[in-house]
């Protein structure tokens, strides 16, 4: 498929070097709250009018509860889609369309995308603005792009991005929040026969320690990135299970930690392979760990080339997904793909980042291509390759946001495996259960509540 790339036209614009490793100058910094938002986002709509500016965050509906924190009414509900698009006019679209999109389009004659209008509801806190302002003058990557340098806060590391790898550290240290937790997480596969299967049900919680509120410190070299935790409710099989992960912010000397507990064994162990290409704890053997939300964990196994910004179709606002007066448990899953009505998509910004496997390392894709939203580095695809050239399996977010404060739910995705048929939607709240909660400074987990020691308490079933 040819892109219709804009990579020459924004770079250029900006004066920028794909291979460019230094803080911004002075002219750029200068754009940041001007022409371009503070996250680096064009801050005006698109000449079609199919784009709107960014005006601030969604307002929520007059049906939400700020006593229910867990239940967020879809603010859209009243919208209908403006078009579908199908395999039969896709060629339409083509330039607006991933080629993992196109080939599912072309594979599965019961796929469709139903465009709504675009809403582009990022919200950020005053303090990662001015931490991202911070950032744009002091930040840089060293060591073959691979650990930050200078004077990092937290925010967005590098608001105009000049290389593909900043733009990979702009989803690694995303804002969604300092720290939020969910009561009843799932994963669920569909298999290529249409059987749902439920591959895992958890609660989970996340803290990222750069993100703490009235923190004034740049972030350490060597200090926690995030801390997660999981503890397994189901399936039966993995009920009782436990599982904390540390991501340092050195991905060379240190990375990635985990320890699992085993309730049969009753012990915690390392858990070492919870990292590249290892399949999915919950995949149902789609996905690997590192497909996680599009793309989690260390870059050192990939070279990163920024191709540029442009206009796709992605899904956005999937509030649908979750209010089950709009799309039942039981609507949801249709064979090969997720019922189309239930799932909202919208046309944005995206910047594009092709990924090729570095000499000497080993992946089960060679090749993958990120679309990464303009506004929200954490929202976006991916096509992932197999060693033939061809598209092995698409990898997409399913975003909200936090309107009753600011942040994202960058959580969900959803992996299809084209060889298979089959696919997994992954950390996901049903639509009868409460969503992601935000958690504040006050009431977060301190560390020794993800360090492995704390995993046997209680832990046996």
């Amino acid at each position: 498929m040819k892109l219709k790339m804009t990579c020459v036209a924004v770079l250029g614009a900006l004066g920028l070097s794909q291979g460019a490793m230094a803080a911004l100058n002075a002219d750029e910094i200068a754009r940041l709250g001007d022409d371009l938002t503070v996250w680096g986002a064009i801050q005006a709509g698109n000449e079609a009018g199919t784009i709107p500016a960014y005006t601030g965050p969604v307002e929520p509906p007059a049906d939400y509860d700020p006593s229910k924190p867990g239940k967020r009414p879809d603010p859209f509900a009243d919208e209908k889609p403006m078009f579908s698009i199908t395999a039969d006019n896709m060629d339409e679209y083509a330039d607006q369309l991933s080629a993992g999109t196109q080939k599912m389009l072309q594979q599965y004659p019961s796929f469709r995308l139903d465009v709504y209008p675009t809403h582009r509801t990022a919200s950020y806190p005053e303090y990662v603005l001015d931490n991202t302002l911070k950032n744009a003058k002091t930040c840089e990557l060293a060591d073959n792009l691979l650990q930050l340098s200078g004077e990092c806060y937290g925010g967005v590391p590098f608001p105009i991005p000049k290389n593909g790898s900043e733009v990979m550290w702009n989803r690694t240290l995303k804002y969604d929040q300092y720290a939020y937790e969910s009561p009843a997480q799932t994963s669920t596969l569909v298999d290529a026969k249409g059987r749902v299967i439920e591959t895992g049900a958890f609660e989970y919680w996340q803290t990222f320690p750069h993100y703490e509120p009235g923190r004034t410190a740049p972030i350490d070299s060597e200090e926690m990135l995030e801390y997660g935790r999981v503890d397994w409710t189901g399936p039966a099989r993995k009920a009782g299970e436990k599982l904390v992960i540390h991501d340092n912010v050195d991905m060379l000397n240190i990375g990635r930690r985990a320890w699992s507990y085993l309730p049969g064994q009753r012990r915690v162990k390392l858990s070492p392979d919870v990292a590249y290409d290892t399949p999915s704890p919950a995949g149902g053997g789609i996905g690997t760990t590192d497909e996680t939300q599009v793309f989690y964990g260390s870059q050192d196994r990939y070279n990163f080339e920024l191709m540029g910004r442009k206009e796709m179709f992605i899904p956005y606002n999937t509030f649908k997904l979750h209010d089950e007066s709009q799309c039942s448990a039981e609507q949801v899953y249709t064979p090969n793909h997720m019922n189309p009505d239930c799932v909202r998509w919208e046309l944005h910004r995206v910047w594009v980042v092709e990924a090729t496997l570095k000499e000497g390392k080993r992946h089960i894709y060679p090749r993958r291509t990120f679309y990464w939203n303009e506004d929200i580095y954490a929202v976006g695809m991916a096509d992932n390759y197999d060693d033939a050239g061809n598209i092995y399996r698409v990898t997409r977010t399913h975003y909200y946001p936090f309107y009753e404060t600011h942040g994202h739910n960058t959580h969900e995705f959803v992996v299809h495996d084209l060889a298979s048929g089959g696919y997994v939607r992954q950390a996901y709240t049903p639509a009868d259960g409460n969503m992601m909660t935000v958690t504040s400074a006050e009431e977060a987990h301190p560390a020794r509540f993800y360090q492995p020691s704390s995993l046997s308490r209680g832990g046996v079933r």
